[in-house]
């Protein structure tokens, strides 16, 4: 079985090497490793919905199954600020599947308290 997440890494860390980057610059990486681990098809920057604008969704069957919101690389996830924390919160709400990433870090929300994995 391919392992899907030393070449995600290899893919960050290549890019890493560009000191001059912003979140959008790693989203192809991500972009590959949830296809190929999900399935779902990844749409980058869908239409606005009710609670705003992830920046990914993930689509089984054409349905909306998941959401992605991405911030640099650099950024502490886990102490937004205060823009940042009234987005989460927004979309914690209102989006039953939710992944909050740093690309390094993912936190996973489904209803439940967080579960952060890096």
């Amino acid at each position: 079985m391919k392992n899907y997440i030393k070449t995600y890494l290899h893919a960050i860390n290549d890019k890493l090497k560009n000191n001059n980057t912003s979140e959008h610059f790693f989203r192809s990486p991500l972009e590959t490793l949830l296809k190929e681990t999900t399935g779902y098809s990844v749409i980058n920057e869908a239409r606005q919905i009710d609670c705003g604008k992830p920046d990914l969704t993930l689509l089984k069957n054409n349905i909306p199954v998941a959401f992605v919101e991405t911030k640099d690389i650099d950024k502490n996830i886990s102490k937004p600020n205060k823009s940042e924390k009234k987005q989460f919160e927004r979309y914690k709400n209102d989006l039953d599947n939710l992944i909050i990433t740093n690309y390094l870090k993912f936190q996973l929300f489904n209803g439940t308290p967080a579960r952060e994995r890096s």
